[in-house]
């Protein structure tokens, strides 16, 4: 499988997807569209991975390369396109689709509890989840469930976690997070960690080795359903 991921700035890699790619010995190229890397040919990959970032999908006054993404990724939906989106990514593929993007109630950053309802345990992407489990989350805003969308999953401090529609899939929150893009994002994001609810301290998510060790355990098996769907082709 070629997976193809797109950048939005230089500390928000693919993480851990990308050493379950290389273990599951797949192809993995990106596109930093921050630097002004250029986009692939729709037929230069299977799996599209679009990820996060601090920026919102909006704000294309000042990332105009938001406007070339948001059309490379309408083309690859159009080209039935197998696409993961997460965080921003979500966001975007939730925009092209005709869904709303907007500022969550509260600001959620840190290991949270996700729950998935019952529409989940028919979906390809979450098959051998358990209905609850903890995953990492950085985001102040949130998406709108595009028409013909499946919601997925919730938290206690956000409502639309993850949906499916057709071969897109929208996560939240962060299946690939590893300490070291933990420690990048607060190292360059910190700013954005002022007292709130659901933000949590940088110790504290830096310390949570069983939440680091369970979230790898539940991408490896996220990622395989994933794997599945390109399959389908």
């Amino acid at each position: 499988m070629r997976l193809h991921y797109i950048q939005h700035n230089p500390f928000e890699d693919p993480a851990n997807i990308a050493l379950w790619a290389e273990d599951s010995g797949h192809d993995v190229f990106g596109t930093k569209i921050f630097a002004g890397e250029r986009l692939p040919k729709d037929a230069d990959f299977d799996l599209l991975l679009v990820l996060g970032g601090e920026m919102n999908i909006y704000q294309e006054d000042l990332y105009p390369w938001l406007a070339e993404e948001k059309r490379f990724i309408r083309r690859a939906m159009d080209s039935k396109k197998t696409i993961l989106g997460i965080c921003l990514g979500a966001q975007l593929i939730s925009d092209i689709l005709g869904g709303m993007v907007h500022k969550n109630r509260y600001r959620e950053i840190g290991w949270h509890e996700v729950k998935l309802n019952r529409a989940a345990f028919s979906s390809s992407a979450f098959k051998g989840f358990p209905d609850r489990f903890t995953a990492f989350q950085w985001h102040g805003d949130t998406f709108d469930l595009p028409r013909g969308a499946t919601g997925l999953a919730s938290t206690a401090a956000c409502a639309n976690q993850a949906f499916e529609i057709g071969r897109n899939v929208g996560l939240q929150f962060h299946l690939e997070s590893s300490r070291q893009s933990i420690r990048r994002l607060i190292d360059n994001c910190g700013d954005e960690l002022t007292p709130g609810r659901f933000v949590q301290e940088p110790e504290d998510m830096l310390s949570a080795e069983k939440h680091l060790k369970e979230l790898y355990k539940h991408l490896r098996i996220f990622m395989k359903n994933i794997e599945l769907m390109v399959g389908q082709d």
